[in-house]
């Protein structure tokens, strides 16, 4: 069964999100926020007013029909970036502050890690890194990391 919005979303002329609500009242400016980006990244998401208000809870937005489904994961790549590491190339220091240098899914890029307190472990095996500058970084699965990434890895863990 394909689940549907209550409302309805499209873009302004000016590449806005707009969502029209079962009133026919339109807001403009909306974003898509998922509750549980990270562990559950097809259910819980909230369609949120420019004035940070919910408008909409959709429980599983990844069973959606059609265009709403297409906005939604489109304005959701955008909020949502979050670069994947690929491998540890090198590290400036094993106390932190320290600068590595990565490569990622986007490319390779260097970023300052402030703290071990900025590597947070999930259930699934993976990490996420943030950087000073608030910047998230994944790693899908330090399992399947070359030897030579999981060893400076370990030197933070």
């Amino acid at each position: 069964m394909t689940a549907a919005l209550q409302g309805q979303l499209s873009r302004d002329p000016h590449g806005r999100l707009v969502y029209t609500d079962a009133q026919g009242m339109v807001h403009v400016g909306v974003q898509a926020v998922r509750a549980f980006p990270i562990e559950a990244p097809q259910e819980g998401l909230s369609i949120v007013g420019p004035d940070g208000h919910e408008l909409e809870w959709v429980d599983r937005w990844g069973e959606l029909g059609g265009s709403a489904q297409d906005l939604i994961a489109q304005e959701l790549a955008q909020r949502e970036f979050m670069p994947t590491i690929e491998r540890l190339v090198a590290v400036s220091t094993f106390s932190t502050p320290s600068t590595w240098t990565v490569e990622t899914d986007r490319g390779r890029t260097d970023f300052i890690l402030k703290g071990e307190e900025d590597i947070r472990r999930l259930r699934d095996g993976g990490l996420l890194i943030t950087d000073n500058h608030g910047l998230v970084f994944r790693v899908l699965d330090l399992k399947t990391m070359d030897r030579a990434t999981r060893k400076l890895l370990d030197r933070f863990l």
